[in-house]
């Protein structure tokens, strides 16, 4: 499970990195966070096909993570549903519908993982990828409308991380972990169009001995009021 991540890097940054477009409702230069939670705001990349286009185009998008199925009575699931699983997130009723059609990438600049260690105490580790990059975690959304609400109420774009069996940079850590997406699968992931489950489903797997480092950080991350760039810092 990965219930905490950090998004550090400006938005006009991580669009370029992602070749996506902003999204109007995005400033440039938002504040960072080094300790989002569910039913925080995140990023998300998501990609459409304009009519007579030969190849989808990206936009960075604003969502919230914690995703509300479209047939939810309100928003309280999005408190719950902010990681769906490899193994069933194609056949489960909250998050199937989602997978098909709206596959996102979440860029993170890293996340947390908590250790469980003799004695029951619990460690948390700060996870960042070895090159520098910014993590591309695999991600689906869904778009959300009270029903009960005013016809004034917007709607809302939610997201849920996918996670997976633990890789070897895991070790001694989790036996879970977010599935990260390298930049030659983003095309075939974010692609409306693509819609073979199988070979989908192939990029649901852990990441390659040497993706990811990590260290020991605070306890204070445990704390969601407590942010600020220390969190990040190696103790």
């Amino acid at each position: 499970m990965c219930g905490r991540f950090a998004l550090i890097t400006p938005p006009a940054r991580l669009a370029r990195y992602f070749q996506a477009t902003l999204d109007g409702e995005i400033e440039s230069e938002q504040a960072p966070s080094w300790n989002v939670a569910p039913t925080d705001p995140v990023l998300g990349v998501t990609a459409h096909r304009s009519r007579g286009s030969d190849a989808p185009s990206r936009l960075l998008v604003p969502m919230r993570w914690g995703l509300i199925p479209s047939w939810a009575k309100d928003a309280t699931s999005g408190s719950r549903l902010f990681n769906a699983r490899a193994e069933t997130v194609t056949t489960k009723p909250a998050f199937r519908s989602a997978f098909t059609a709206r596959r996102i990438i979440i860029p993170a600049d890293g996340f947390y993982e908590w250790h469980t260690q003799d004695g029951g105490r619990k460690q948390p580790h700060y996870f960042t990828r070895t090159d520098g990059a910014p993590l591309a975690l695999a991600g689906i959304a869904e778009w959300w409308r009270d029903r009960n609400g005013p016809p004034s109420a917007g709607v809302i774009r939610s997201c849920s991380m996918i996670t997976t069996t633990a890789g070897p940079d895991m070790e001694g850590i989790h036996d879970r972990m977010p599935v990260i997406l390298n930049p030659d699968t983003f095309d075939v992931w974010l692609d409306p169009a693509t819609d073979d489950v199988e070979e989908l489903s192939a990029l649901l797997r852990a990441a390659p001995a040497g993706t990811i480092a990590h260290h020991a950080v605070s306890q204070r991350v445990g704390n969601v009021h407590n942010n600020d760039a220390e969190l990040v810092s190696p103790v």
